[in-house]
């Protein structure tokens, strides 16, 4: 009734347009694996690529030299071993990072933390504790990372400083 003829309109049919597998497709710079919200894991998962984690994950997770993001919807009940570790939802477990861990705002963490280096936002919720020891400090140089990590730790570890310090 309101309709037009396309002729009285001035306007042309649009051509057919091609199938979307001619387009060129999007490649990935990195291989991330994603565990989507719906999957839930029982045992102990590795992979050899990063992972992103948004299901529920209950066992072990060995991802040793890549990196490990527990995303927000994420809920793991495991211990942890990545090169570095983000977390954003819920871990109850030990996590190691050899590089690097870090707790977002929206991380709830019940576990140890073992790493040379934390990052820690303004609003996570912790409850464990965190070893920097000269043991993580040892295997951060050895990656190439340079001593400096080395003397904030020594620093942290004199007994008179961290009397000072409230430890």
């Amino acid at each position: 009734m309101f309709k037009k003829p396309i002729e009285e309109a001035g306007e042309r049919p649009m051509p057919a347009r091609e199938p979307a597998a001619s387009e060129p497709s999007t490649v990935r710079t990195r291989n991330v694996s994603v565990i989507g919200p719906t999957l839930v894991f029982r045992g102990e998962l590795s992979a050899d690529e990063d992972l992103v984690i948004q299901g529920t994950i209950e066992g072990t997770i060995a991802h040793h030299k890549k990196n490990l993001t527990v995303g927000k919807e994420g809920r793991v009940k495991a211990d942890i071993h990545a090169a570095s570790v983000t977390i954003e939802g819920h871990v109850e477990g030990d996590i190691h990072g050899d590089d690097f861990v870090e707790l977002a705002k929206s991380a709830v963490v019940t576990g140890n933390v073992f790493c040379p280096r934390i990052r820690m936002a303004d609003g996570a919720r912790f409850n464990g504790s965190i070893d920097m020891g000269r043991q993580a400090a040892q295997s951060h140089t050895t990656a190439g990372q340079g001593a400096s990590s080395h003397a904030r730790l020594a620093v942290a570890e004199d007994p008179a400083r961290a009397h000072k310090l409230g430890a």
